[in-house]
């Protein structure tokens, strides 16, 4: 009997397989998930919200055309470059062109030995394409050159210089502003994919995990959360997306740490707390999603990075705890085991398996009680309007 008891309480640790999610999540379908609930923000990071029907809106990224640009993906930006280039030396050519027809240049026999043309050997569009690559560029062959018989054609290589350069300082900044923003910093910062609640300290916590991939610190490491959930008001007034702040606490005694081994946040899960609703029963039939959101500064650059995920009930498992993942190797350094990142286990807190019905039946009836209150005032409320 003792031998039994002794092999119930081990408790394995258990690896979260990213593709096999339902089967831990009571068999729930990953496809049928994505479809009924949707996300606002995707584990990766990025947002699911659609901007839609926006009087204006190629307007507002054109006044914006900075940061239009260098929002920009890379294959969009490197056409513009290109474009860029071709069409001022195209656009240029074609004027430098026109000032060669007005003037009479493209009629060599005509020439009077004295006569001078605008531009020396520009006799075609195709010369003039090249003379005007040839100025932009500063290439300088010496073979076309522009003479002093045509004062605008002078005006005009003024003004071709100090456009084109504009155009470039613009281009070029806007291509070391995209290198330099640390969003690919923020991709190696990982969080684990599910969330667990378990005791800490004699609080019942929401715990989830973060680590940095490169050895490089990032300081000042601020993590905070926005709960989104459907939200109705005494008035009856449905909110869709009604954002609760959730705090997160880390396990050292400093508020901003650096992040150089994987660190543990913590949300203490009391009365304060926009999920002290959550109970083992009702985890998975809430309709919510929790945005993780950290804020960090990069040491080397100083840049201020943020990296983002999501939870939703689906992927929080109630009475597991994380596996350790840091541990002193025989020569005294110590090691971060990644393999262990994901790895969740049963928690040994005996109070998880223990059920208090009556506490229950209890809440679950003060529930009910204050989801009637709320539809007798929706229904009266709306009896008054009419």
């Amino acid at each position: 009997m003792e031998k039994k008891r002794t092999e119930a309480v081990r408790m394995e640790p258990t690896k979260i397989n990213m593709s096999r999610v339902a089967l831990v999540n009571g068999g729930i379908d990953g496809a049928m998930l994505k479809a009924h609930k949707p996300r606002v923000m995707s584990k990766s990071g990025h947002s699911n919200v659609r901007i839609d029907k926006v009087d204006g809106i190629y307007l507002l990224y054109l006044q914006d055309l900075w940061t239009t640009v260098i929002d920009m993906k890379w294959r969009y930006k490197l056409t513009l470059f290109a474009a860029t280039f071709v069409m001022t030396w195209f656009l240029f050519g074609v004027i430098y062109y026109a000032i060669a027809f007005l003037h009479g240049d493209l009629e060599m026999n005509k020439f009077s030995p004295k006569r001078e043309p605008c531009v020396k050997n520009v006799d075609s569009l195709t010369g003039a394409f090249l003379f005007s690559l040839e100025s932009q560029t500063t290439i300088g062959y010496g073979f076309r050159f522009i003479t002093e018989e045509c004062p605008h054609a002078i005006f005009l290589l003024v003004a071709q210089l100090v456009i084109t350069t504009l155009i470039e300082i613009f281009i070029t900044g806007t291509f070391l502003a995209k290198i330099a923003r640390p969003k690919k910093r923020a991709e190696t910062i990982k969080f684990s994919h599910c969330a667990v609640i378990t005791k800490h300290n004699g609080e019942l916590c929401l715990v989830i995990r973060v680590a940095n991939m490169r050895k490089s610190l990032l300081i000042q490491c601020q993590l905070s959360g926005k709960l989104l959930q459907t939200y109705e008001t005494k008035e009856g007034e449905r909110i869709l997306l009604n954002q609760a702040s959730v705090k997160f606490n880390v396990d050292s005694s400093s508020e901003s740490p650096f992040l150089i081994l994987p660190l543990t946040f913590y949300h203490i899960l009391d009365e304060s707390s926009p999920l002290r609703d959550l109970t083992p029963q009702n985890l998975k039939e809430k309709d919510f999603e929790l945005v993780v959101l950290l804020n960090a500064t990069v040491e080397s650059t100083s840049a201020v990075c943020q990296s983002r995920t999501s939870y939703v009930p689906e992927e929080i498992h109630w009475g597991y705890e994380f596996v350790p993942v840091v541990s002193l190797s025989p020569n005294g350094k110590y090691v971060a085991d990644f393999s262990q990142f994901e790895k969740i286990r049963r928690s040994t807190d005996s109070t998880f398996y223990s059920v208090d019905s009556e506490k229950q039946k209890l809440e679950e009836k003060y529930r009910q009680e204050d989801q009637r209150e709320r539809e007798l005032r929706t229904m009266l409320l709306q009896q008054s309007n009419v």
